[in-house]
């Protein structure tokens, strides 16, 4: 389920699936859930191994809520900015001559399965724009959610209500027997188990699936790849610091003794010339030093 290709077509083909995941995400009851409507339907033959390629779920919810919904595996260390170009652009569609009033609230849903923030590590959470002084919140259809599949574990009770936890299970799922499982605990995947089964067994959307996956794991060793060089030149610009900061420290140290070596040989001048003076005076004295 972590296939993106996967996903989206599962989301458009089982409605059910499509509600059940809504209902975990945004923490509403299953019947508060009563109409969706996708935007963006699939397309087949367009490039799923285009880098460009996405295949975020559009739809508008209960014909008054826009969501945006999208799988990420990849951490291309940019989610936060491309999700915020996302909600932006759900958030301003309105009509010539709209009140502005009319605006339709605008969610950006990602499931990602990495840790976006490692500061701060959370199951399911949600951002909006708020006052940062008293938290009161500017408005509340401008929001973030954002699923982690790594941290299963920090799930609230409020999660756990809405077995949030167990579509998260359901995701990271890598056998037919770890979803067998799940449906024996959860019948309600029942549905979603079938929808799966199904669209695996069709050879046209196996095949986008696997090409998907495929450009998937090229894409994250690019990103490993990308990573590794990155920190290769970390370290060599620290390495090139140090020797740069030892060798002013040398030049510091040689300017000093250089220092030290001026004043000495200005003493030692001004030494000699008050002995000149000294053997001068004497000399006019009658005294011969040399006796």
């Amino acid at each position: 389920m972590t296939n993106d290709c996967l996903f989206r077509i599962l989301m458009e083909r089982s409605r059910k699936t499509l509600h059940g995941l809504l209902s975990a995400l945004l923490h509403l009851e299953p019947a508060a859930i009563i109409d969706t409507e996708i935007r963006n339907p699939y397309e087949f033959g367009v490039s799923v191994r285009d880098k460009k390629y996405i295949l975020d779920v559009k739809l508008m919810l209960n014909r008054h809520i826009i969501i945006n919904l999208e799988m990420q595996v990849v951490n291309a260390s940019n989610w936060p900015e491309r999700s915020l170009c996302y909600l932006a652009r759900s958030f301003g569609e309105l009509n010539q001559g709209d009140d502005y009033a009319a605006a339709k609230p605008a969610v950006q849903i990602g499931i990602l399965n990495y840790t976006l923030f490692q500061e701060h590590p959370e199951f399911l959470a949600n951002y909006y724009m708020m006052n940062i002084k008293n938290h009161h919140i500017y408005s509340d259809k401008f929001r973030l959610t954002v699923l982690d599949l790594t941290q299963k574990h920090l799930a609230t009770p409020e999660d756990l209500t809405h077995k949030t936890d167990v579509w998260a299970s359901l995701f990271k799922a890598a056998t037919w027997e770890d979803i067998k499982m799940l449906v024996r605990q959860n019948p309600e995947l029942q549905d979603t188990a079938t929808a799966i089964c199904q669209l695996t067994m069709e050879e046209k959307i196996r095949m986008e699936c696997e090409s998907r996956e495929e450009f998937l794991r090229r894409e994250a060793t690019t990103v490993k790849l990308k990573a590794i060089a990155e920190a290769e030149r970390d370290q060599a610009v620290a390495e090139r610091d140090q020797a740069v900061a030892k060798l002013n420290q040398t030049a510091t140290k040689l300017n000093q003794t250089a220092t030290k070596l001026n004043q000495t040989a200005t003493k030692l001048n001004q030494a000699m010339a008050e002995k000149d003076r000294l053997l001068q005076l004497l000399k006019i004295h009658g005294i011969d030093v040399n006796e």
